[in-house]
């Protein structure tokens, strides 16, 4: 069981809002030595799983560049503009879009986007843009809960629909785990109960970003209420 102190490290770094890519590399290295392996050979197998996965690191080392460079001519606010002009657009309805659409691209292997690429230069502003169109600004803690509802949403939908298409590795890693563990389930089952899955994350998305909404109107409003008590000055 002491083997298993790499989640406590990566439990306890998060928790205190420490930076995420040395929490894990830390767990990891935690982990090897606790396993009773030489540090060079932590080092190695840590370099090694880079290099076999690069291929999964290297599109968002790319994107990053790109990305700066449109956000530096104006991206986020041509997109903040162009939702303040959807009259019944809000944050929630957004990132709920957004959500479904990252599911159904999940569902068939392809990549629409990410946290780099689409989440924060476009979908949090144009949520932003649309709050601020609805409630007359957005606040900083108003802003802070639409970034990470917009982080749960690529999250979510990703997550949750990449396994009811055999086209998409994640069925084929989950026959895989069966399989090494001598349990025959057959890829029928297991994008038949991939679905209800992915359906139930739509419904309580919808009612989360309802929430969201609500919310954001509530606080909102406070404000706007404690100026007409105080009414206007003499």
């Amino acid at each position: 069981m002491i083997k298993l102190i790499g989640l406590v490290v990566v439990a306890v770094g998060f928790a205190f809002r420490m930076n995420p890519l040395l929490v894990v590399v830390a767990a990891g290295l935690v982990t090897g030595l606790v396993a009773g392996l030489a540090w060079h050979e932590v080092v190695t197998m840590l370099g090694q799983f880079f290099v076999d996965n690069r291929w999964l690191t290297l599109p968002v080392i790319l994107m990053v560049p790109v990305v700066g460079l449109l956000e530096r001519h104006g991206l986020q606010e041509r997109m903040a503009t162009l939702i303040r002009r959807a009259a019944g657009a809000t944050a929630g309805r957004v990132l709920w879009v957004y959500q479904v659409l990252r599911g159904l691209t999940s569902m068939v292997g392809m990549g629409i986007g990410g946290h780099a690429s689409m989440v924060r230069p476009l979908i949090v502003p144009m949520a932003e843009g649309a709050t601020a169109t609805k409630l007359g600004g957005v606040t900083d803690q108003a802003r802070a809960q639409i970034r990470a509802h917009g982080a749960a949403a690529e999250n979510v939908g990703n997550f949750f629909s990449d396994d009811i298409v055999v086209a998409v590795g994640a069925v084929l890693l989950i026959k895989a785990f069966f399989d090494n563990a001598g349990v025959d389930v057959p890829l029928g089952e297991i994008k038949l109960w991939g679905l209800p899955t992915a359906l139930c994350v739509i419904a309580i998305g919808w009612w989360r970003y309802r929430r969201l909404d609500a919310r954001l109107a509530r606080s909102a409003a406070k404000p706007a209420a404690a100026r007409e008590v105080k009414g206007p000055k003499p």
